[in-house]
């Protein structure tokens, strides 16, 4: 209510400002006047430039129209000199205020109602505001004024506002000015912008990038300048690491012939190929054939109770990966002109990377880049006793459990993410008492409650034991058995599954020798460049997704960026990112849901469409599942979809081609889709919101109309 009344007022004093006062802010009043006004500077010139300053601040912090005229009459009263250092300050202080009052006024409500979209402004506002300002203050396309109420709305701060304004206004303050010193010669205001006056300006928004590339030279000198880059390369790129981002940037590289090492100092095709995805789906797929075999009468078959080895189960795991092995192995990527190194890599300086073998022989390489694609780690907890216990992670299941005749007999999964529901599912169906234990109160916490619940409902009926809001306060060992003490008491168990998130691996590689800043990822900019331009990361050390194909979508941006940055860079695009989690059914999503559409005030509905009306998902016995999209209101436009379906995974590619290429929910209704299909769901989603907005007043004519055409 303040804030409304003070704006109130402004707009009042701003009104009758204009109204009793605007006439004489006009070329022809002040050529009018201008003996007048010289003569009274002539009697009292220090009062004459106190009025002016002071006139010239409350103009352009009330922003009244007219601030080109008072541009050119404190030309012509006061000269160049004194003219422009009147007109410089004023200018900037009245700009300041403007900023302020706009700030008071509006930010807070602008930046809540539009928060999302403003966010990457903010970003780069709070990274490179003063260059922004620069620029806008330098070319005149852009009202002075309006800037100054604009970017009131934006994080950068006052100070910076002032002295950016301060020094990006003087040029061209200076131009008009000077044009003021010959008002008495003007004859309208298109004798100011002359051809020549506007190829000056032209020159002035040239300047900025100019500015730009200057204030870059000397980023990178000062960041490299403990450093003397070697006179010869004997690469073009180093990749540190083999896994999704690794693979695909030592590939590119390879493709556009540049010269390439890639080390990994494991396994080639790092965690997805040999510890997570393609392990876990293998197994998964086993579970789901065991469920099947005990719920046979569903498909008109006699159950039965499924009868195997275990070491078998985790045999055909190792074959899987053994058989995809050839797609990221050594000898694919020599064959390509890879460089592939096996070995423990280092980075001496921007430059150098240490390379050392199994042998302990040591080798420096010099390189003109870097991306580091090292991944990441399960993260274990700190948890008391936790050494005393068998517990695995995603890495070390595979190996650990492969001498294990039978299924754990009682497994205690912690952490209801992807990883924990996929695996507690898994081994439910593979005969283990599970016990899941999330801290929050659902699974997959950045799901809609109403799709956790879902998945709630159906890992409990395969047999998985559910805890919510507990965590592990400590393990212990007896006779009987290990145990962990929650807040709600004791679970026993045999083995423990910790899944509670991956971390970056940073510690190693000589990132902290170098100064290269790290949070729980490695720093990165919009163009996955680190502390040094010449250093990229990409994949799960870069974050901010941990997804194989994420990984390979930045190794893309990295490597060109690496390779020809110095041409053109690439800003990498996380607009469309989709994820699946491996449940069953699965839960497919991509774009925003309704928490998060709720969480940053993004205005949406949503329509829902039911699997189990889906002739396909009949047919399999498999009608479960919902297609849940949001869309902008009253509008086709898709903001996020969630699927929940036995086969989600494979559905969510076409809405995500529609949200990447801008294409609305009538064009997939549009879309001839095979049947029966899976993909059937999605045209009749789309159908979905189609009948809710269907035009009723226009329906009930035609149903007028055609009740008169039956007579």
């Amino acid at each position: 209510m303040k804030k409304a009344f003070t704006a109130l007022i402004i707009v009042a004093l701003a009104t009758l400002g204009i109204s009793q006062y605007g006439h004489l802010l006009t070329l022809e009043s002040v050529q009018t006047n201008l003996d007048q006004l010289q003569h009274w500077r002539d009697q009292q010139p220090v009062f004459a430039s106190l009025l002016f300053f002071i006139l010239y601040v409350v103009a352009t912090a009330l922003s009244f129209p007219g601030a080109t005229i008072l541009t050119l009459a404190g030309g012509a009263l006061f000269g160049l000199a004194w003219g422009l250092t009147l007109i410089s300050f004023a200018s900037a202080v009245g700009a300041t205020i403007a900023f302020l009052l706009s700030r008071f006024l509006f930010r807070d409500w602008v930046q809540k109602r539009f928060q999302q979209r403003l966010k990457t402004i903010n970003q780069g506002v709070e990274k490179d505001g003063g260059f922004y300002l620069f620029t806008l203050r330098l070319v005149p396309v852009f009202p002075f004024f309006l800037i100054n109420l604009v970017m009131g709305l934006t994080p950068i701060r006052t100070w910076t506002f002032y002295w950016v304004s301060q020094v990006g206004m003087f040029l061209g303050t200076a131009v008009y000015v000077n044009a003021g010193t010959q008002l008495a010669q003007l004859e309208s205001l298109r004798g100011v912008l002359s051809v020549e006056l506007i190829l000056s300006f032209v020159l002035l928004g040239l300047f900025p990038w100019l500015a730009k590339l200057i204030i870059s030279g000397l980023q990178k000198r000062r960041v490299y300048q403990k450093y003397t880059p070697p006179k010869k390369f004997d690469r073009n790129l180093v990749v540190i690491g083999a896994g999704a981002a690794g693979l695909v940037s030592a590939y590119i590289g390879a493709t556009v012939k540049a010269k390439v090492t890639l080390i990994e100092r494991h396994k080639m095709g790092g965690d997805c190929l040999n510890y997570g995805c393609v392990p876990s789906k293998a197994i998964i797929k086993s579970a789901k054939v065991a469920a099947q075999m005990r719920q046979a009468d569903k498909y008109g078959l006699t159950p039965q109770t499924p009868q195997f080895s275990f070491k078998g189960v985790m045999a055909r795991i190792q074959e899987v990966i053994r058989d995809i092995e050839p797609h990221d192995s050594v000898e694919r990527y020599s064959a390509m002109g890879v460089d592939v190194r096996q070995g423990e890599a280092k980075l001496i300086d921007p430059w150098t990377v240490a390379l050392t073998d199994a042998k302990g022989h040591t080798e420096q390489i010099t390189t003109r880049s870097i991306i580091l694609a090292t991944g990441a780690q399960p993260f274990v907890p700190d948890i008391t006793g936790i050494e005393t216990i068998p517990y695995v992670t995603s890495d070390t299941l595979w190996e650990t459990f492969a001498e294990l005749e039978e299924p754990p007999k009682r497994l205690l999964v912690l952490g209801g993410g992807p990883i924990g529901c996929e695996l507690a599912q898994a081994f439910a169906r593979l005969g283990s008492q599970v016990t899941l234990l999330e801290r929050s109160s659902q699974l997959l916490s950045k799901e809609d409650p109403d799709i956790s619940a879902r998945v709630l409902k159906k890992l409990t009926a395969d047999g998985v034991t559910v805890q919510f809001n507990g965590e592990v306060q400590a393990f212990e060992t007896s006779v009987q058995g290990h145990l962990a003490q929650t807040q709600k008491g004791s679970i026993e168990f045999d083995y423990a599954l910790v899944a509670l998130g991956r971390a970056a691996r940073l510690e190693g590689f000589g990132l902290e020798e170098l100064g290269i800043p790290a949070t729980r990822t490695l720093d990165t900019n919009d163009y996955l460049e680190t502390l040094y331009p010449n250093i990229y990361a990409a994949g799960d050390v870069a974050g901010p997704y941990q997804l194989t194909h994420v990984a390979a979508h930045q190794a893309w941006y990295a490597s060109v960026n690496a390779l020809f940055g110095q041409f053109k860079r690439f800003k990498t695009d996380y607009r469309v990112i989709p994820a699946v989690t491996f449940v069953d059914p699965q839960v497919a999503r991509v774009g925003l849901n309704e928490t998060e559409a709720s969480a940053q005030n993004i205005a949406y509905e949503v329509v829902e469409y039911d699997v189990s009306d889906l002739d396909r998902a009949i047919a399999e016995s498999a009608a479960e599942g919902v297609i849940k999209v949001l869309t902008t209101p009253n509008k086709d436009r898709i903001l996020g979809v969630t699927i929940v379906a036995e086969n989600a995974g494979e559905m969510l590619p076409e809405f995500v081609l529609a949200m990447k290429h801008g294409l609305g929910l009538n064009k997939v209704l549009g879309t001839i889709h095979a049947y029966p299909t899976w993909a059937e769901a999605n045209k009749y989603a789309a159908g979905e919101w189609k009948k809710a907005h269907a035009p009723q007043a226009a329906l009930r004519w035609l149903e007028k109309y055609h009740n008169w055409r039956r007579g």
